[in-house]
């Protein structure tokens, strides 16, 4: 049962999406197709394993499409959905409204060639005691490679809310410490928002949003939205190249961006300098940022390349915030680029004056079927409001979602694309197709 408040705010969230419009995005090939053209497999139940399950859907083998019959919440009851078998897509635009959210878990990816779109997240402490040891993340890459993570919500994870991970030494050579680990991983629209900070994890405060370890590279982010991390949205590793194009940055508090190699991971492997390209992006302060934060950061021992423009900092009243400053009194320097440093070429970068308005009615799971929590950190962003918190209790908890049954229909969609024939996705009202992703409606005529 909604509250009043939520009603309201679902109703405000459809003249919202109407209003904002988003402007139509070129973008680069996708490091992946993921399943394309393999065989379609239903998930019907709502169970964390067994006949039927995403669970046992991803551990097929074979290229394959990942449909959903069943719509409502799969309670992973602290465990851990892995992904280790590859040509894999999750459509989670095929199941019928509300959509599937998993509980009390998260994704791992530990293969190659995978595509995930339109899931929610929401991993919390799960009734497990502050500094108990319970720290998994929303979702991780572990040593993945050519990963689309695209229209997705990542919500109250225990350590990151959305990374690209693995070992940072596999090999003798730098390029077999990059072979080794996440590279080409792109994460496209989404929302992670609200790490939990004073929680289950061993090491106390972990509000984290993004991870990228050492010597991962090829890793896009495009126009997502983090919001009420204390720190790393996102931390960039030693060694590793990340692009930064038209994120959103709310409410970060000890730090937003930042680079750091840190000496003692490294162990007296040769440092490698790391990469960062940011264009177009928007740091917002909100009500726990630190005073004077900037917009990038720079830690540990390890040189860092970076190439930006016009990336915007302010407080929460609109004051300009600094671009650059560090945490540790060290060596490391910043090497200021005169042209970007990763491949921009198909890009249709917005200005950054409308990166805001084109997220918050695009980002996030189901941009035409939001869920209560992700409609209260979106107008709270809006609004400027909204904080950082140690516990899903203090939102009022895991939600309660009714389960909805409808057929998969394979000749009411693209295939190729996972796109409606009719423009309509489930749960979608006539009317509202602004609501679409830019990316959706460009594939909605057909393969791209």
């Amino acid at each position: 049962m909604k509250s009043k408040i939520a009603t309201r705010l679902v109703a405000l969230a459809g003249a919202f999406g109407l209003l904002l419009a988003a402007p139509a995005q070129a973008a680069p090939p996708d490091p992946t197709e993921g399943g394309k053209g393999g065989r379609i497999i239903r998930v019907t139940t709502l169970a964390k394993d067994g006949p039927g399950s995403l669970a046992e859907a991803l551990a097929a083998k074979g290229p394959r499409i990942i449909v959903f019959e069943v719509g409502g919440a799969i309670d992973l009851d602290r465990s851990t959905l892995r992904i280790s078998e590859p040509y894999v897509t999750i459509a989670g635009q095929t199941a019928p409204s509300p959509g599937v959210t998993l509980l009390r878990g998260g994704i791992d990816v530990k293969t190659h060639d995978v595509k995930i779109s339109h899931l929610r997240v929401l991993t919390g402490a799960a009734g497990q005691a502050k500094r108990s040891g319970w720290e998994t993340d929303a979702f991780s890459t572990a040593g993945a490679a050519n990963v689309l993570v695209e229209n997705n919500t990542f919500m109250w994870a225990i350590d990151e809310n959305m990374s690209a991970s693995g070992p940072r030494f596999t090999g003798d050579t730098i390029e077999e410490w990059r072979k080794g680990t996440s590279h080409n991983v792109t994460f496209r629209l989404n929302l992670a928002a609200e790490g939990l900070a004073d929680s289950s994890h061993p090491k106390g405060e972990h509000s984290k949003g993004s991870l990228i370890h050492d010597n991962a590279t090829g890793i896009v982010f495009d126009r997502n939205i983090w919001a009420h991390n204390v720190e790393r949205s996102p931390l960039v590793k030693g060694g590793a190249q990340v692009a930064l194009v038209n994120n959103l940055i709310y409410n970060p508090q000890l730090r937003a961006v930042h680079y750091n190699l840190m000496d003692l991971e490294w162990a007296g492997q040769p440092h490698v300098t790391g990469e960062i390209t940011a264009v177009g992006n928007v740091m917002r302060g909100g009500n726990d940022t630190d005073e004077g934060l900037p917009f990038l950061m720079l830690g540990g021992v390890g040189d860092l390349a970076y190439y930006g423009r016009d990336n915007v900092a302010v407080d929460r009243h609109g004051n300009a915030l600094p671009e650059f400053g560090r945490y540790g009194h060290t060596r490391a320097r910043l090497i200021r680029a005169d042209a970007p440093l990763a491949d921009l070429s198909g890009f249709d970068v917005l200005p950054s004056q409308d990166v805001e308005t084109t997220l918050l009615a695009t980002a996030g799971a189901r941009p035409w079927d939001r869920g209560e929590e992700e409609i209260r950190v979106l107008f709270y962003i809006a609004e400027g409001r909204g904080e950082i918190i140690d516990s899903e209790d203090e939102v009022g908890g895991y939600p309660e979602i009714a389960e909805t049954r409808a057929p998969f229909r394979e000749a009411e969609w693209n295939l190729d694309t996972m796109t409606p024939l009719s423009g309509r996705y489930p749960g979608q009202k006539a009317g509202a197709q602004e609501h679409l992703s830019p990316r959706d409606r460009e594939m909605r005529g057909g393969a791209r």
